[in-house]
């Protein structure tokens, strides 16, 4: 009996991993036999089924692995490098492959007619970008409570405190991560495998607006150009009171030096 015409074809199963700091690929090689690596990414078969994409700006992608495997994989990659933490952010999307249909979303899963090594490396960039995304908006969130909360304390005091050290300090972290966050998300530009098929525009587009990238990138660029600009009132006002009491300083030495030469 044939099945139905909804079911047939095979599903294909895209796990992200996003991690809180960069992936150097070079990390990655030793835990496969071969692999296709380039600037950007890293994609290899695994001995026992699917396929992994690494990506440097902190991203793993499996491709139809058993979660045993992938965990044996992650394990492995985790023992080789400690610092190197997970975040709690696992993407997972299904792409339904059936022959003869139209490339599109239906019900939370792009439909393709085939499943070429092409759009394969689309879907895992874009899911890898989603899984990045998340981790950057929860690093973006704290800095933006954390500023907050530095905001807060000159409303209630109306002054900066004198030692500026821990300040500096946030400000080097919000600078940095600022730099790592927009550095990543401006690798949302289309990747070159959009002009090789036909149908990979109109699926790079219905990912990007499925997972909604361009508006959460919007939002991570307010809320980080908010953050910079709170430092840097910040910071202006520690500076100003510095150099205040640097004044005040300043003249009480003056008046100290007239007082001895009258005594004199």
């Amino acid at each position: 009996m044939n099945m139905p015409q909804a079911l047939e074809g095979r599903s294909h199963s895209f796990v992200a991993v996003a991690y809180v700091d960069e992936l150097p690929l070079s990390w990655i090689t030793p835990l496969v036999k071969e692999s296709k690596t380039t600037p950007h990414e890293l994609r290899a078969a695994l001995p026992e089924r699917g396929e992994v994409f690494a990506f440097p700006f902190g991203a793993l992608v499996f491709r139809d692995v058993e979660p045993k495997v992938r965990d044996a994989f992650l394990a492995s990659l985790h023992a080789r490098h400690p610092r190197l933490v997970p975040d709690l952010v696992r993407e997972e999307f299904a792409v339904f492959e059936r022959p003869g249909t139209r490339v599109g979303l239906a019900e939370g899963r792009l439909v393709v007619d085939r499943m070429s090594a092409s759009r394969a490396a689309v879907v895992a960039l874009i899911v890898a970008q989603s899984a990045a995304m998340e981790t950057y908006e929860r690093i973006v969130e704290d800095l933006f409570g954390r500023t907050r909360t530095l905001v807060g304390q000159l409303e209630r005091r109306g002054v900066m405190p004198l030692r500026t050290r821990l300040l500096h300090r946030f400000i080097g972290e919000a600078v940095g991560r600022r730099s790592e966050v927009l550095s990543t998300l401006h690798l949302l530009d289309k990747p070159d495998a959009t002009w090789d098929d036909p149908a990979m525009d109109r699926i790079y587009d219905d990912l990007r607006a499925e997972f909604d990238l361009g508006d959460r990138f919007d939002a991570l660029e307010s809320k980080l150009r908010t953050v910079q600009d709170a430092l840097e009132l910040l910071l202006g006002v520690a500076r100003d009171r510095r150099l205040v009491w640097l004044e005040v300083a300043i003249v009480v030495l003056i008046c100290l030096e007239v007082v001895l030469g009258l005594v004199r």
